[in-house]
């Protein structure tokens, strides 16, 4: 299983007083030596945390692949095919969202998806279609030609959530307690069903198959457990983490979970 750590969090983190540290920068070393795999980053249209300047700079210095998450418009793909970095993650964007929300819409969007992709393979860019957990889906990823599919585990995440927080001082019965724990626990083996038998089926057509959104450090490891998804991106725990173990540290606790 490989690691990517998206590093996002720390150019949000300098972001909220708009100064200069902490840097981005900083952490490819880091990372590194912590034993992940890839650096993620997502270049998005606001700039509202990476930035041209970051992100020119993380694909110049780092010694890990790095994995690059943009839209589809025409300018962030300009930038990308210029930055040349080992893998471009296509994902859905939104001005308003504080995060992704889901995965693309690959059906209806074939034609704008595949200029995209033809740009970036021009380039020597290998592409993923940051996507839900459909057979659609997958199939269509593969009708356009790109090496990588990335699911969106926000589904999964969010179930995982409501099923184990605040569990303790409920105000409603038992009875109604254990039947609502009984549903969500359903609701979450239905997901991680279907997340294991679309990877299957990508892999299936040759499809490399990633996971990512909402992972942490209680929910990783079902997902790490499916034998058909080589790769988990994981940004937000990790940096959330490093604020009271250190990056490295939280880096290698996240490692051994999905060892």
């Amino acid at each position: 299983m490989l690691l990517g750590v998206n590093i996002d969090h720390i150019a949000v983190l300098r972001e909220a007083r708009k100064i200069s540290d902490p840097n981005p920068i900083d952490a490819l070393s880091i990372v590194k030596k912590s034993g992940a795999d890839q650096i993620t980053i997502h270049l998005r249209e606001d700039r509202r945390h990476i930035n041209d300047e970051d992100a020119k700079n993380i694909v110049r210095l780092s010694q890990l692949p790095i994995n690059l998450e943009c839209a589809t418009s025409k300018e962030i793909i300009d930038i990308v095919c210029d930055l040349r970095p080992h893998r471009a993650t296509i994902v859905p964007e939104k001005r308003e969202e504080v995060t992704t929300e889901g995965g693309l819409s690959v059906i209806g969007e074939q034609l704008r998806l595949k200029e995209s992709i033809a740009l970036l393979h021009e380039n020597e860019i290998e592409v993923s279609l940051f996507i839900n957990p459909t057979i659609d889906s997958v199939e269509a990823s593969k009708d356009l030609g790109v090496e990588w599919i990335e699911f969106h585990t926000g589904k999964y995440a969010n179930i995982y959530a409501m099923l184990y927080s605040n569990l303790e001082n409920s105000p409603h019965s038992i009875k109604s307690l254990e039947l609502s724990r009984k549903e969500l626990k359903k609701l979450l083996d239905d997901e991680i069903k279907i997340i294991t038998s679309v990877s299957k089926r990508a892999k299936e057509l040759g499809l490399r198959v990633a996971g990512g959104h909402g992972l942490n450090y209680q929910n990783v490891k079902d997902i790490a457990n499916i034998k058909d998804i080589e790769e988990l991106n994981i940004g937000q725990s990790i940096i959330a983490r490093s604020v009271f173990n250190g990056l490295e540290e939280a880096i290698i606790d996240m490692r051994n979970l999905i060892s």
